[in-house]
């Protein structure tokens, strides 16, 4: 069965470590959307994509401020919030499409798995303030990090700048969550971008039919 992309809105996360390819699939995702008939696509990015958001992603990265992995879940949950509440919700609403670069995965991988915080608290605050709208999907860029890492280049802020073994837990986040949640998939990211822009495809169809 054909899926019609053009009849009700979704909202599509891509997430994984630094350099994985967010970015470029969020794009590619993007175009493809509106090549199906889609009318309206948000492209959008966490955190950020709001004011408020822009300011705490200013703080979350720069290397002038040094916050504790709980402080970072905070704030990322208040912009989040904000996100859903400005920008998400209303979209689905009007029945478009929104592709969101990061989400709850991050904070998982980032700051419970990698910055020691117990991940079912840390889901549970999340959940319970920046839970609603859901992700009908998340697909999860999964590559090594040393391919990432080249990928990215020399780290531009904080958070890139705490190193490989760092980034290794991250990973491990990453594919802990893609085992706990049912809305999340590993995709091989290590794969050429054609191919990993057909693999993201195939799971956005599966779900909109």
């Amino acid at each position: 069965m054909t899926a019609d992309f053009s009849e009700r809105g979704s909202f599509i996360v891509l997430d994984g470590v630094d350099g994985c390819g967010k970015t470029t699939q969020a794009e590619r995702l993007v175009r493809r959307l509106r090549a199906e008939g889609v009318s309206e696509v948000l492209h959008l990015r966490e955190p950020g994509g709001t004011a408020l958001g822009e300011a705490l992603r200013g703080i979350l990265l720069s290397r002038d401020h040094n916050p504790s992995s709980a402080v970072e879940t905070l704030l990322f949950a208040a912009s989040r919030r904000q996100m859903l509440d400005e920008l998400v919700g209303p979209a689905l609403e009007r029945g478009a499409w929104v592709v969101c670069e990061r989400f709850h995965p991050s904070t998982f991988a980032y700051q419970a798995w990698a910055g020691d915080l117990d991940p079912a608290s840390v889901m549970a605050l999340l959940e319970g303030w920046a839970g609603t709208p859901r992700p009908e999907l998340i697909c999860v860029l999964d590559l090594p990090v040393e391919s990432a890492a080249r990928r990215r280049g020399d780290p531009t802020d904080r958070i890139e700048d705490k190193g490989l073994i760092y980034q290794q837990r991250v990973a491990e986040g990453y594919r802990s969550f893609a085992e706990r949640y049912h809305e999340a998939v590993l995709i091989d990211g290590s794969e050429p971008a054609d191919l990993v822009e057909a693999d993201i495809w195939i799971e956005v169809a599966r779900r909109a039919r």
